[in-house]
């Protein structure tokens, strides 16, 4: 009887383990299956020559009317001595924020976050244009749809080159790759390889916001927000 215990018992226990095994390994495979991206954008501040090549793709890819704009680029003021006078410029676009302010408060949930890629985007047909989601951005950069009415920013040409298979627009049109675009939650990515090798920093985050837009900054050493 002791004899057929312990067959029994190391029978049950090599079957338990060969089922956990496969549990688990199912598990693992269920996760990865699972696991989504998150785009993000670097601007790097060194390359940046300033010439707009972005803002006019943008404009003409995702249909942009005049007078309204998802992307803009920033001249700081001159600084040096001529003939040596130089300039500094800085992205303004949605920061795509993992905690998004804009999300939280629109009453129909028409602004939301991608789950599958981490893009905040608008539907249309939901939102009412209550203008709730203008207020409370802190980075200042959605606006009203003249034509649609209704909020409207970047969404990384989500529904247009992305939807293509292509990069964004301003991506695509940069003549110096001042910009980089990736799905940062890979970490061999070209994104999370830049990341990683330069100084970056990121506007607001003591909001806790969590911007998915990052900035190589102009300046060696320099620390802004």
């Amino acid at each position: 009887m002791t004899i057929c215990s312990r067959r029994n018992f190391v029978s049950g226990m090599g079957a338990l383990i060969l089922m956990t095994g496969t549990t688990i390994k199912s598990v693992a495979q269920n996760e990865k299956s699972l696991k989504t991206v998150r785009y993000a954008m670097v601007h790097d501040e060194t390359a940046c020559i300033g010439c707009t090549a972005c803002m006019d793709a943008c404009r003409k890819v995702n249909s942009v009317p005049e007078g309204v704009s998802r992307l803009e680029i920033i001249r700081s003021q001159p600084y040096s001595e001529f003939p040596h006078v130089k300039y500094e410029f800085f992205r303004h676009s949605c920061q795509h924020c993992s905690n998004a302010p804009c999300v939280s408060v629109c009453p129909t949930g028409a602004s939301y976050i991608d789950k599958q890629t981490g893009i905040v985007d608008v539907n249309r047909d939901l939102c009412v244009g209550c203008q709730y989601c203008i207020v409370v951005c802190p980075y200042r950069v959605r606006f009203i749809h003249p034509v649609h009415k209704s909020a409207d920013k970047c969404n990384f040409c989500r529904d247009t080159n992305l939807a293509k298979g292509k990069q964004p627009a301003c991506v695509e049109s940069c003549p110096t790759n001042a910009l980089t675009f990736g799905d940062i939650n890979d970490p061999n990515s070209s994104i999370s390889l830049k990341l990683k090798t330069t100084q970056n920093y990121r506007t607001k985050v003591e909001l806790g916001t969590q911007p998915n837009l990052y900035h190589i900054p102009s300046k060696e050493g320099e620390i802004r927000r």
